[in-house]
């Protein structure tokens, strides 16, 4: 997301010096196609600063779009990005506000989580997980099924469904243990710092996820 950025950034600034105007600023009419994602609120329109430097640039409120972004923490897809209070200069962008809706694949969100994990679309929205444990001196597979939250800014699988590849005693003697297994607390990587997830949801391909953040800085 940062790569993702950076090339927006300097794309406006071009845009920005040829007058090619594909963004508003305060003062001049909304283009009708600054629409929030669907899980965010719209924010106030911001005031014009009074405290420009030379060479800076403000942009009132930013959309930018990609169907595919790929960073050094994995892929991200069906991009939108709206900035609002965007500053430019020749150190890179800063947002008053940010919010990043986007697809993390499934196989992005496991490879970023580590640990064997495979996931994918389970039924009535949920989540679904394999993964090999070892668990009282048995190597098994767990399968489990899961609600899938925002919390504190994090993705977080909460197993409703357990399932050991192994005789009935061990899922009964290991239920606890294999509950901690599969329950998943990850912060989604790949987008600037600052960033918190506020909600997701289960689609066929991944995770549907919206982040903000507040005050959040790309440098070159």
């Amino acid at each position: 997301m940062k790569q993702f950025v950076l090339g927006a950034v300097t794309m406006l600034t071009a845009l920005v010096v040829a007058a090619l105007v594909l963004v508003w600023s305060v003062g001049s009419p909304g283009s009708g196609a600054d629409v929030p994602a669907p899980t965010a609120s719209a924010a106030p329109r911001p005031s014009a600063p009074t405290d420009l430097a030379s060479g800076e640039t403000w942009l009132g409120d930013v959309r930018l779009t990609s169907a595919q972004v790929v960073t050094g923490d994995g892929g991200l897809r069906d991009v939108t990005a709206i900035g609002s209070a965007v500053r430019l200069d020749g150190e890179g962008l800063r947002a008053g506000r940010l919010d990043i809706d986007a697809l993390l694949p499934f196989e992005s969100a496991a490879s970023q989580i580590g640990d064997g994990v495979t996931l994918y679309a389970a039924d009535d929205g949920l989540a679904g997980l394999r993964r090999r444990v070892n668990v009282l001196g048995r190597d098994v597979e767990v399968r489990a099924t899961g609600a899938v939250r925002a919390v504190d800014g994090r993705l977080v699988i909460t197993p409703e469904t357990i399932d050991l590849d192994g005789p009935d005693w061990l899922d009964s003697a290991a239920s606890t243990i294999v509950r901690q297994l599969v329950t998943i607390r990850h912060t989604v990587q790949g987008v600037p710092e600052g960033m918190a997830l506020t909600a997701v949801s289960v689609q066929a391909e991944g995770f549907r996820a919206h982040l903000r953040g507040d005050d959040v800085s790309i440098t070159r």
